[in-house]
C-alpha cells in the first residue's frame, strides 16, 4: 500500500509542477547540440526527491540510517535545479558532488574501506588510508556516468532500474530483506518517472535535468557502497561494476577519448553508444530497447557470477574486456554507425531526455 501512495505521491508531483516550471524557468528548450523539438519541463529530478523524501518518512525509516542520503541528496538537488534554470558553471556543481560525497563518508559512515579479491584469490583488496579518497572518486564517477547517460528518452532510469532489480536479486539470495523498503521506495519514483519520460508514446513529457541525475547518482552510489562493504556485505564490489556496466564504461571510454583529444572530459559530443543508435538509424524507442537488453545481460552475468562462486578476479577480468571492447567500438565509431545504419535505413531523429545529452 504505501508504495502505491508513494507512486500516486510521485505521479502527482509530476503532474502538478510543470506549471511552477514554467514561472521558474525550469524548462529546456530545443536548439544547439540538443534533439527534442519543443520546450519540455526540467522537474523530474524535484519530483522524484520529495516523492523518495516523503516515502522514506511515511516507510518509518530511521531517520539516522539515512539523513545524510537526505542531506547530501537535499543538496545536489538545490544546485541541480539551479543548474537546470542558470546553467551554472561546471565549479559549483562539482564542489556540491563533493560536499555531498563528504557527507556520505564523513557523516554516513558509508566508506569503499575495500574492493574484494580483486587481484590475488582468497586476499582483499583493503584500502587502508586511501579509502575515503577512493570513495569520493567512485561517488564523483558513478554520479557523472548516470548525468552523462541521461542522452535519450528513458535511457538513464531504465539503466538504474537494471541495476537495483539486480540489487533485489542478491538480496533476495542472501535472505536479506530489512534492507528493501530504501531500495522499493527509489524503484516506485523511478518507474512514476518512467510513466513521464519513454519514447514509446512521443517525446518525453518532462526530463530529470541535473537536479534527477545528481541525485540517483548519490543515492546510487550510497546504495551500493553500503551493500558491498562488511562481514555482511550483499554484493561483492566487482559485481556493482557489473550492475552498473553500460553508464560506467561508456562514461569512462568518453572520458578517455575526450582526454587524448586534449578536451576536457565534461565537454559535449555526440560520441556515447546511444548516440551511435541513433545516427545508426535505431528510433528512440529501438535505442531504448536495445540498451536496456545489455545492461539486463551485464547485471545478469554479474548477478550469476556472484551467486556460483565465480573468482571475483575473474570477473574483474571479464569486465576489463567488456571495457576493452566498447573502446574498439567507439574508437571506430564511425564506421559502427555505418554497419548499422546499413541494418536500419535511414536515421532517426533522435528525442533527448535532458539538458546534457551532448555530454
Amino acid at each position: 500500500m504505501l508504495l502505491l501512495i508513494g507512486f500516486a505521491l510521485t505521479f502527482l508531483l509530476l503532474v502538478t509542477l510543470p506549471p511552477m516550471a514554467q514561472r521558474v524557468g525550469l524548462i529546456d528548450h530545443p536548439g544547439g547540440r540538443k534533439c527534442h523539438q519543443k520546450p519540455t519541463p526540467v522537474i523530474g529530478g524535484l519530483a522524484m526527491f520529495l516523492g523518495f523524501a516523503l516515502m522514506a518518512f511515511f516507510a518509518g525509516i530511521p531517520l539516522h540510517s539515512f539523513q545524510y542520503l537526505l542531506l547530501g541528496s537535499a543538496l545536489l538537488v538545490t544546485v541541480g535545479v539551479l543548474d537546470d534554470c542558470l546553467q551554472l558553471s561546471p565549479a559549483p556543481r562539482f564542489l556540491a558532488q563533493l560536499l555531498a560525497a563528504l557527507l556520505m563518508t564523513l557523516g554516513g559512515k558509508v566508506v569503499l574501506a575495500d574492493l574484494g579479491m580483486l587481484i590475488v584469490p582468497g586476499q582483499v583488496l583493503t584500502l587502508g588510508w586511501l579509502s575515503i579518497p577512493f570513495t569520493l572518486f567512485a561517488t564523483l564517477g558513478v554520479i557523472n556516468a548516470i548525468n552523462m547517460s541521461d542522452g535519450s528518452d528513458g535511457l538513464s532510469v531504465s539503466l538504474i532500474l537494471v541495476a537495483l532489480a539486480g540489487l533485489l536479486v542478491l538480496m533476495a539470495a542472501a535472505g536479506d530483506l530489512e534492507l528493501v523498503p530504501p531500495i522499493a521506495c527509489l524503484i516506485t519514483v523511478l518507474v512514476a518517472f518512467f510513466a513521464f519520460n519513454h519514447p514509446f508514446r512521443g517525446p518525453a513529457r518532462v526530463f530529470m535535468g541535473d537536479a534527477g541525475s545528481l541525485f540517483l547518482g548519490f543515492a546510487l552510489s550510497w546504495v551500493f557502497i553500503q551493500h558491498s562493504q562488511g562481514e555482511a556485505r550483499i554484493l561483492a564490489p566487482v559485481t556493482a561494476l557489473w550492475l552498473l556496466a553500460l553508464p560506467l564504461i561508456d562514461t569512462l571510454v568518453i572520458m578517455a577519448r575526450r582526454i587524448h583529444k586534449g578536451r576536457s572530459p565534461l565537454s559535449g559530443d555526440r560520441e556515447h553508444f546511444h548516440h551511435i543508435l541513433l545516427a545508426a538509424g535505431f528510433s528512440p524507442a529501438q535505442t531504448l530497447v536495445a540498451m536496456v537488453l545489455m545492461a539486463v545481460l551485464a547485471a545478469t552475468i554479474g548477478v550469476a557470477g556472484q551467486l556460483v562462486g565465480i573468482p571475483e578476479y575473474l570477473m574483474c577480468a571479464g569486465f576489463l574486456i567488456l571495457l576493452g571492447l566498447h573502446a574498439g567500438i567507439i574508437s571506430h565509431a564511425w564506421k559502427t554507425t555505418r554497419w548499422l545504419h546499413g541494418m536500419m535505413g535511414p536515421p532517426h531523429p533522435g528525442q533527448s531526455s535532458g539538458r546534457h545529452s551532448d555530454q
